[in-house]
């Protein structure tokens, strides 16, 4: 069931709304009949002659210099197979995808109906005048290099075919830490190398190319081992080949004293036995998708002198291609390189390898719950996450494009595009990946108070399948199973639990009288605090107090106090907090904005205004992001004397009286905050001339609740939230018709602020607690429940 659902969440996602992933989005106005006479007939023949006159004139006045083609025929699509040019295109889009979010590179996707690698080469070359480069991608060898190989010769653009470059040039940069790391030269060790396709050859190439000796490879396709006067082996892998008296060599007396081993084939051909008899200090790069050659554990479990890498996202030291293309590509199309050669490649390996040795970023260390991630067996390669990629692989691969003489724009100024790379990409797509990484390192307890509810199961159903965190349903057995067969979803893992059902009573007794004990002089009797404990949103509360879970989700049918005044009565506020707050989190072209009160306080005094700046100056700093705070008004720096003026300076003085470090100004306008130039020209005094404004504190919960409306709804922000702050433990309130999406990255905030909040094993918590123990009655039938990821 989890597997049909995954695969109905995916056609999902291509198809709603405007169908597939990407669409094109003008760079100039085209408004009026002015902009529309300029942007097509007759303006547009202006830059037509100037192009006609100066050929390198298509630089400058199109879109050519930032826009690569991910071309393929779909013949050898990634654990497909050969499903031909139609169906791949959703892969080639996903391709174009990665580009834009982690180099800002622009992509058409080209998906070519042609077979014949010489008809496959007149097409994609007739296409270069439109292309700045060219992407080749999931082309079947041995085809896929003659066709690189003629592409490369007769087209005066960069042409990369990913597949084979990709992953050579990530192992090659990990091979080079793990060499370094186990006290190995390149130049002496033995290779096995288990498939001889494409991926495999070019890994071996690039090897070559830092000093391994042809001589010390021993390679296997699905056939055996490549030796010499094989008849069934092409010429460019000739030089690998073996002595004839090793033919009948299998993979296993290979390996014996071999010092690395690299697989690029099929998975589950290793045992532990083989990496035992490999040499003293071996590396084992088990590379196959989606299984490895041998699963990291067991490798790890065979010996301690081992260092490994896979291909997955879910163990250390992963070969993912996305840490090459979007950034050689990048370098390649800002100096006009004529092609991508080996020095542009071998500077890629090197800048990698050497980006693993330096200080690892704080934001990295939080995406993977880690303190400090440093160069060792367990990272000999830097993460998909690391903000300084592009600025490192990117400059590296322009300068080997100017040293070897194919960069037709040299860079003079490399500082200047240093800053320009990091300003191509806001901090928002990092950001929320590094939030769910950081979810995923460490998942906790997620209570869903609204189980009885088809959106809630299906976000669930994702958290623990995103390995997010560990769902425990509230609500009615019966009804739960009823929506879960309806709409495919798999509940196992998630216990349901009743807070009406009659073996609920000893519970409740045991809630009721915690809830009593710290209410009975607040107003609540001990028949009422009993009582309340058949209520979904207290029974969740007191599971948070009495640490049976570490977060609650609720509000999706509930409205917002009823959700709220259980989390403050029960749970309560953080020490030193009197009033709570809430929060959105938006993602938008400038990057994320940290937006309160959004949610909870009418009209706050200066006090209360200035705890909800310190409060979600303090939950902004959790994102790992320096908090850069505008309280806003309609009044600039005391240009009006009104109530509403002077309250928030008022508030501002009490912020920096608390927090004098905190960068915060205001009374402040909205479109002052984000213009600094009329903030230098007009008020120089301010610290917010300094950096990018990421915070706005609004003066009262009109003025936020509109704002944070019209930015999602009109501005097209994607949003987290409400994010309620304050609290001693994580409870948020779903906001009315909110999407699976928007559930889901209320969890993985939950989870990252559970995670700040407690440091216990959430993983025996589970093994230990009475919930994922206690037996499930389901429509007649007792099953037992258990936590598939702990």
């Amino acid at each position: 069931m989890a597997k049909e659902h995954r695969k109905q969440e995916a056609l999902e996602y291509h198809s709603k709304g405007r169908p597939g992933k990407i669409e094109v989005v003008p760079t100039k106005d085209a408004k009026t009949q002015r902009d529309l006479s300029l942007a097509y007939s007759p303006g547009v023949a202006e830059p037509c002659k100037e192009i006609a006159a100066n050929p390198e004139d298509i630089y400058k006045y199109t879109a050519k210099g930032n826009l690569v083609a991910v071309i393929s025929n779909g013949t050898a699509v990634l654990g497909l197979g050969n499903i031909g040019p139609a169906a791949s295109k959703p892969v080639m889009e996903g391709k174009g995808v990665l580009f834009k979010i982690f180099a800002d590179i622009d992509v058409f996707d080209i998906e070519v109906n042609e077979t014949d690698p010489e008809k496959f080469v007149q097409i994609v070359k007739a296409l270069e005048p439109t292309f700045g480069g060219i992407n080749l991608e999931d082309i079947k060898a041995p085809e896929c290099f003659y066709i690189e190989q003629q592409l490369k010769a007769n087209c005066t653009i960069p042409v990369m075919h990913d597949d084979q470059h990709g992953t050579a040039i990530i192992s090659s940069a990990a091979m080079l830490n793990a060499l370094e790391l186990q006290k190995k030269k390149i130049d002496r060790v033995r290779f096995v190398i288990n498939g001889a396709g494409a991926a495999a050859m070019a890994c071996i190439k690039l090897y070559e190319s830092l000093g391994a000796k042809p001589s010390n490879f021993m390679v296997f396709d699905k056939d055996g081992i490549l030796y010499k006067g094989r008849p069934d082996v092409e010429a460019l892998k000739h030089p690998f080949c073996v002595d004839a008296k090793y033919k009948d060599w299998n993979l296993e007396k290979a390996m014996k004293d071999a010092d690395v081993f690299v697989g690029l084939s099929v998975g589950n051909v290793v045992t532990q036995q083989m990496i035992r008899s490999m040499a003293k200090n071996p590396i084992v790069f088990a590379m196959a998708n989606p299984d490895p050659e041998i699963t990291y554990d067991a490798a790890i479990a065979s010996r301690k002198d081992l260092i490994m890498a896979t291909g997955r996202s879910d163990f250390p030291n992963q070969v993912n291609n996305v840490l090459g293309f979007p950034y050689i590509f990048r370098g390649a199309l800002d100096v006009r390189a004529t092609q991508i050669n080996e020095a542009m490649k071998l500077a890629a390996v090197k800048a990698l390898a050497e980006l693993t040795k330096s200080p690892v970023p704080d934001i990295v260390n939080l995406a993977y719950n880690e303190k400090t991630i440093a160069f060792g067996p367990y990272y000999i390669i830097p993460k998909p996450v690391d903000p300084r990629l592009l600025a490192t692989v990117a400059p590296a691969v322009a300068k080997a494009a100017m040293e070897s003489g194919v960069a037709r724009t040299p860079i003079k100024d490399w500082d200047a595009y240093v800053i320009e790379l990091n300003n191509r990409l806001g901090l928002d797509n990092q950001l929320s990946r590094v939030i769910g990484a950081k979810a995923r390192k460490d998942p906790k307890r997620v209570v869903f108070a609204d189980a009885e509810n088809p959106k809630i199961l299906k976000a669930a159903a994702l958290v623990l399948e995103e390995k997010v965190g560990y769902p425990i349903l509230l609500g009615d057995i019966n009804k739960i199973n009823k929506i879960a067969a309806a709409n495919s979803i798999d509940l196992e893992g998630m216990p349901v639990i009743n807070p009406k059902d009659d073996d609920m009573e000893e519970v409740r007794k045991q809630f009721g009288e915690a809830m009593f004990k710290k209410r009975q002089r607040k107003g609540i009797n001990q028949y009422e605090a009993f009582k309340l404990m058949k209520d979904r949103n207290h029974f969740g509360c007191m599971m948070l107090e009495t640490g049976e879970a570490d977060c609650m989700i609720s509000g999706l049918s509930r409205n917002y106090p009823d959700t709220i005044r259980p989390a403050l009565q029960i749970i309560g506020t953080d020490e030193g907090v009197k009033k709570i707050a809430g929060m959105y989190l938006l993602f938008t072209k400038r990057g994320p904005l940290f937006l309160a009160d959004t949610t909870v306080n009418f009209n706050p005094t200066a006090d209360e205004l200035a705890e909800i700046t310190l409060l979600v100056a303090k939950e902004v700093r959790q994102f790992n992001v320096v908090p850069k705070v505008a309280m806003l008004s309609y009044s600039n720096f005391g240009s009006s004397n009104s109530p509403e003026a002077n309250l928030v300076r008022r508030a501002r003085e009490i912020v920096k009286q608390r927090e004098p470090n905190l960068i915060c100004d205001g009374e402040i306008q909205g479109i002052l905050a984000f213009n600094k130039e009329i903030l230098k020209d007009n008020y120089p005094f301010t610290e917010l001339v300094n950096g990018e404004v990421n915070t706005l504190v609004f003066p009262n919960l009109a003025a936020g609740n509109i704002a944070y409306n019209l930015l999602q709804e009109v501005g097209g922000a994607d949003s987290i939230g409400p994010i309620l702050l304050g609290l001693k433990k994580p409870v948020h309130v779903l906001q009315l018709g909110s999407s699976i999406r928007s559930i889901f990255n209320m969890v993985v905030i939950a989870v990252v602020d559970a995670q700040s909040k407690s440091k216990s094993d959430t993983t025996e918590q589970v093994k230990k607690s009475r919930w994922w123990k206690r037996p499930q009655k389901n429509n007649g039938t007792i099953t037992e429940t258990t936590p598939n990821h702990a």
